[in-house]
């Protein structure tokens, strides 16, 4: 009966760090089925719309720095709960949202959440499961991540049909409400979860090493009871109790050292060697282009020769594909190791990477750049439309001589890359076979950020004055023939293939290996700044990706993240050791020995 109880309660511990996981995959997904119908209906320009986009990466990277050390100060188990009910808050937020302010808000609140959950949930899971059950309950954090991202797709294309079926009425005051109705009913969707993850943090045990540092060592081991036997409470128990005395005999024994305190010092090989690991393998993570890969996959898909409705139906495959090969993750991690899947899911990311390099090769090498004649366009105010269609596209390529001559008579996209003083945008693809596309509008709002902040992070040496009086400059404007649809769905394999072996090994392995390599001392805080150079590393991709597939095509982006790729290889093939069915104290041993 006593094991059927811990057996009861390490599935309900799984299941509430699940709920967070599914929160942060919802926080990470959720705006992407939600901004057209958002742009369409709340009168927010290009630049208030970036911002509210963007409030949730601003809002991770503050919370992200500050969760190590109020997971140390408050607890894990509080921090869990502040978690959920800044997201349960910022729902309504948006959701009621009648202006620019709250949106914002609410979308920071949300961000908050995430880089809460992002850092203290793995290390929670860390810290209360056993070492055979812990690759398992990380990698069900991460299924569950995939889940909110799967659900959030599925929701948007739900609501996609929906006003499409709406938009066939032809009543044009009824779809505006409709499409007003739809993303604040994307949002509201995402609050059930978050009201139980709640619920669930207020009904799990504290963490019992966070307990056992705070000098709690009776709450600590009553901890250990409700997910061990008293046979392995009293193990672990004892192993903490062992390198806690450990620790201070080494710390005392430095003081003899004159001047420095070598042995308590931060800078052993035992607290930087798992650190450095683990701040390389967070770099990594985001260097294999993984969230530009999901964030603009709809548009790469578009790109290599899908339609429309094959390029969004492959977005959902994708997602799925992520989800169950989760699955996978999860089932292999405790049995094959943190190494092996890391280093097997990296070299497969390669060679995906490379061979959808390959096939945009073969037709961005045929591209050519109208500048100058889309440059003839501009206005007097300084703007550009265009409606890019065969007619359009056959004009701009005779002004390319015999480059242009040998892609006319097929369809082609065209990309502009313009630029007001100090900033500088790109349009999206347009198509010249695409019967629906509106006109290319190219103005200084869809540039120019609207105040000095948003300025700030895009061009921190930019002159905003100067900005809104510049003069608009085409930078470049590459017409690209479209590849087949068999080019198509051989690019979208090969994404499909990143993302099995993204989901099969650094999907899951990361949250362990941020979790598990860094020894107690410095887990929480060094969780945190592991996580801030993930975060940054996504943020310096997502800023130039859309201007280098601009200019120099989607080729150059996937050799790029291949090549980052490689380090990532390297890194856990030959420098990550092994900790499947370790202890955290058996781990931090053996840097211990490594460092001796």
């Amino acid at each position: 009966m006593v094991d059927n109880e811990k057996t009861g309660y390490n599935r309900f511990l799984l299941l509430v760090a699940g709920l967070g996981g599914l929160l942060y995959g919802v926080d990470v997904g959720i705006i992407a089925g939600a901004l057209p119908y958002l742009e369409a209906t709340s009168g927010l320009n290009a630049g208030q719309l970036s911002i509210v986009v963007a409030a949730v990466l601003l809002g991770s990277v503050i919370s992200t720095l500050f969760a190590g050390a109020l997971a140390d100060w408050i607890g894990r188990k509080p921090l869990m709960m502040l978690s959920g009910v800044l997201f349960v808050f910022s729902i309504p937020m948006i959701a009621l949202s009648r202006g620019y302010e709250s949106l914002v808000l609410g979308r920071l609140l949300q961000g908050v959440s995430a880089g809460l959950i992002g850092v203290v949930v793995p290390l929670y899971l860390a810290e209360c499961l056993a070492a055979s059950s812990r690759g398992k309950g990380t990698g069900i954090f991460q299924w569950l991540l995939t889940l909110g991202i799967v659900t959030a797709a599925i929701v948007g294309m739900f609501f996609s049909i929906r006003v499409e079926e709406v938009a066939k009425l032809g009543d044009a005051a009824r779809l505006f409400a409709f499409k007003d109705t739809a993303w604040r009913s994307i949002f509201w969707v995402s609050l059930p979860p978050g009201i139980l993850f709640v619920i669930g943090s207020l009904m799990v045990s504290e963490s019992p090493r966070w307990l056992f540092r705070r000098g709690q060592r009776d709450a600590a081991y009553a901890a250990l009871l409700r997910s061990r036997t008293n046979q392995q409470a009293d193990v672990e128990l004892a192993e903490m109790e062992q390198a806690a005395a450990t620790e201070k005999s080494k710390t005392s024994t430095g003081a003899n050292v004159p001047g420095v305190n070598v042995q308590g010092s931060l800078l052993r090989r035992k607290y930087v060697i798992p650190f450095v690991l683990a701040c390389v393998i967070l770099a990594c993570n985001q260097a294999t282009g993984v969230n530009s890969i999901i964030g603009y996959n709809t548009n790469i898909l578009l790109q290599s020769g899908l339609s429309d409705f094959q390029a969004h139906w492959g977005y959902v495959i994708f997602t799925i594909v992520n989800f169950l090969m989760t699955i996978g993750g999860v089932l292999l991690v405790d049995r094959k190791g943190r190494k092996f899947l890391l280093s097997v899911g990296s070299a497969g990311i390669i060679v995906s990477l490379l061979c959808t390099g390959v096939l945009f090769r073969r037709t961005e090498a045929l591209r050519v750049d109208s500048r100058a004649a889309v440059q003839s366009m501009v206005d007097a105010d300084q703007k550009v439309t265009l409606l890019y269609d065969e007619r359009a596209a056959d004009a701009l390529l005779a002004a390319n001589g015999d480059a242009g001559k040998a892609i006319r008579n097929r369809p082609t996209s065209l990309v502009v890359i313009y630029s007001y003083g100090d900033f500088r945008a790109a349009t999206k693809a347009a198509r010249s076979d695409d019967k629906a596309a509106k006109p290319i509008e190219i103005t200084r709002e869809s540039c120019v950020p609207a105040n000095k902040v948003v300025a700030f992070f895009s061009n921190p040496f930019s002159n905003l004055d100067a900005s809104r009086n510049a003069s608009l400059r085409i930078d470049n404007a590459l017409i690209t023939p479209v590849p087949t649809a068999h080019n198509g769905w051989l690019v979208a394999v090969s994404l499909f293939v990143f993302m099995a072996f993204f989901a099969i090994g650094p999907g899951v392995c990361v949250w362990l290996a941020l979790s598990e390599l860094m020894p107690t001392r410095i887990r929480s805080n060094g969780m945190s700044i592991a996580l801030l150079i993930n975060q940054a590393v996504s943020t310096a991709i997502a800023a130039v990706f859309l201007p280098t597939v601009g200019k120099h095509g989607y080729s150059t982006m996937f050799f790029g993240f291949a090549a980052c790729t490689v380090i990532y290889f390297v890194t856990a093939a030959l420098f990550l050791p092994e900790t499947k069915g370790k202890t955290l104290e058996e781990i931090e041993a053996y840097f211990e020995g490594a460092g001796s």
